[in-house]
């Protein structure tokens, strides 16, 4: 069977968090750069998924979108330790804080971004200010809830730890959080010390230049 595509970018978090499973599992994929920058690389994504967010599977013929969810294909497909757990109650706890990461986390980090790259006077304010405050009741929530955890849900690396990774390494780029919520902290250094994570770290690094602001010297 050929490797499957995966249509994605390095610097993408829902592309990282989705390589990094996929890593994990030991699938074998194609990467297909997306690059918006490019006409005929737009036109090819667009043909095959006109909503144009990355990523995109194709394995098969077959395409699946949204990363939990090619997540969730890539871990029913393949044997050994899964991402999901199979108990009910552990996959419950996995599912929670893989969309906290996404919703609560990574959703106002692009809040804030995509405001850093708009006219002056077009810029959100209020949404800006919002965003940073569900930042900082997100961290707290999370130094809380992870106390005492190695990984997100428990001792397990999981598809939580696919979501946290770049979204926390992004948010503390944007809103660097407290070192007093030590937890968190350690955490976050835990998740960049991981070697699939590492190693998406490692590859998005030439297009650091595109973070809006400037990314942080560090990391």
């Amino acid at each position: 069977m050929a490797a499957a595509t995966l249509y994605a970018h390095p610097f993408s978090s829902y592309c990282q968090k989705t390589i990094i499973a996929l890593r994990e599992r030991g699938y074998a994929f194609e990467l297909r750069m997306v690059d918006f920058g490019d006409a005929a690389s737009v036109g090819e994504f667009a043909a095959l998924w006109p909503i144009r967010r990355m990523p995109a599977l194709v394995e098969d013929g077959r395409m699946l979108v949204e990363s939990s969810i090619i997540i969730e294909h890539v871990d029913l497909a393949r044997p050994g330790a899964r991402l999901i757990p199979a108990d009910p109650r552990a996959a419950l706890e996995t599912r929670l804080l893989d969309r906290i990461f996404d919703n609560y986390v990574m959703t106002p980090v692009q809040k804030i971004v995509v405001d850093r790259i708009r006219a002056p006077d077009r810029r959100d304010a209020q949404g800006v200010a919002e965003a940073h405050a569900l930042l900082a009741t997100t961290y707290r929530w999370l130094e809380a809830r992870l106390g005492g955890r190695t990984w997100a849900a428990g001792a397990a690396f999981s598809l939580a730890d696919c979501a946290a990774a770049p979204s926390l390494f992004y948010a503390d780029w944007v809103d660097p959080i407290d070192p007093a919520l030590t937890g968190l902290c350690a955490y976050r250094a835990r998740l960049l010390a991981h070697p699939t994570i590492a190693r998406v770290i490692d590859e998005a690094r030439p297009y650091r230049h595109l973070f809006p602001g400037g990314a942080p010297d560090r990391d």
